[in-house]
């Protein structure tokens, strides 16, 4: 089975959250689902690397990358993905969707009403949990 390793970023902005929609995709159980945004390690990066790079990439921001919040290890029917989330600030909620069809910046109350992708959900419920 393919395994996959890849950061996100719970990017917060005041008591806001910013939660991404994924676009369609030939994968039923990700396509238009929530997550938290990032991406896949390159080789030779570090994860905070790959998280700044990533969200550089897709939604052209600059974070403050401030600790790991929670890795998960999930099993999706066609690979396994292990996600480590950071926690992260960002000094405007000014962004640019370049892979993702829709964001909204949510409050922790808020954040449990989206369709999330299935590896994200541990994170929401931590948050959620945490608050």
């Amino acid at each position: 089975m393919k395994k996959v390793e890849v950061v996100a970023a719970i990017l917060k902005f005041e008591n806001k959250i910013l939660c991404v929609q994924r676009a369609k995709n030939k994968l039923p159980y990700i396509s238009e689902k929530f997550e938290f945004p990032g991406g896949k390690i390159e080789v030779g990066e570090t994860k905070e690397e790959a998280l700044a790079r990533e969200l550089s990439e897709e939604l052209n921001i600059v974070a403050d990358i401030q600790s790991l919040f929670l890795t998960i290890i999930h099993q999706y029917p066609d690979f396994e993905l292990t996600m480590h989330s950071f926690i992260c600030g960002v000094a405007n909620t000014d962004i640019t969707l370049n892979e993702h069809i829709d964001y909204k910046w949510l409050t922790i109350d808020e954040i449990h009403l989206l369709d999330w992708a299935a590896a994200d959900i541990p994170v929401v419920n931590k948050l959620i949990a945490d608050e």
